[in-house]
């Protein structure tokens, strides 16, 4: 991902988006150049038009999540009364 935040950098900054300006951007945010990632991302990046990428995905709707959380089923009163009158019948048998 930091790649990708390195070219929309460069590219908001309206410099060219080339392998040694990608490069100084990712070293000055302390990240490990990868050779082989640069040169693909740089390639890729050229055959595209970035301001209509961002257009885009920014006019893409966005949707809001379906909570599929579990309900929590209220607890009936009538086991509680169930097992009350056994009780009850338990003590007058004992008595």
């Amino acid at each position: 991902m930091e790649y990708v935040y390195a070219v929309l950098l460069l590219h908001a900054a309206k410099r060219d988006i080339n392998e040694d300006n990608l490069r100084k951007v990712l070293e000055a945010a302390g990240i490990a150049v990868d050779e082989v990632r640069l040169k693909a991302l740089v390639a890729a990046v050229k055959e595209i038009n970035i301001d209509d990428v961002i257009r885009g995905a920014t006019a893409a709707p966005i949707t809001p999540a379906v909570s599929t959380a579990p309900t929590v089923s209220q607890p009936s009163a009538q086991p509680e009364k169930v097992e009350e009158k056994k009780e009850e019948e338990k003590k007058e048998t004992v008595s």
